[in-house]
């Protein structure tokens, strides 16, 4: 089974594809549904759902809850490690960037051939050469038809 790990740049193009300020939503969806089909396994930092949580209630503040309740639902491994922790802290130090962006890739860094899947390429501009990190427009999934 593929692993990923998508930080919350993918993941709330889930829940607002209708908005066009988000670019990539075929690629993000294709992603959702290969979650749902059991096709691709997510390992997530313990922060994704409350930082997907306060997008939310920013930007669809009507549906926020009824939206987290769908995001809940969905299937993924809570990585929670210190070593993870360590490393994130590392990466933020070194890239100059916030740690919650390189929680995410630190996930992807230790679990075993996992991939950090973003939207975020002002991060993936800087971290692109530590590896295991792919931009959302350069996933090649389909969706069903």
């Amino acid at each position: 089974m593929i692993r990923y790990v998508i930080d919350a740049s993918v993941a709330i193009k889930w829940f607002v594809p209708e908005n066009p300020e988000e670019p990539d939503v075929p690629q993000a969806l294709a992603l959702l549904d290969a979650l749902k089909n059991g096709d691709i396994a997510l390992y997530q930092p313990a922060h994704w759902e409350a930082e997907i949580a306060g997008v939310l209630a920013r930007i669809s503040p009507a549906n926020a809850i009824k939206k987290m309740v769908a995001l809940r639902a969905l299937a993924f491994t809570r990585v929670n490690d210190t070593t993870v922790y360590a490393t994130a802290c590392n990466l933020a130090i070194r890239l100059n960037h916030h740690l919650f962006d390189t929680l995410y890739h630190a996930v992807a860094l230790h679990t075993t051939e996992t991939t950090l899947i973003t939207a975020d390429y002002r991060y993936f501009d800087k971290a692109q050469s530590i590896g295991q990190i792919i931009r959302l427009c350069d996933l090649h999934l389909h969706r069903p038809t």
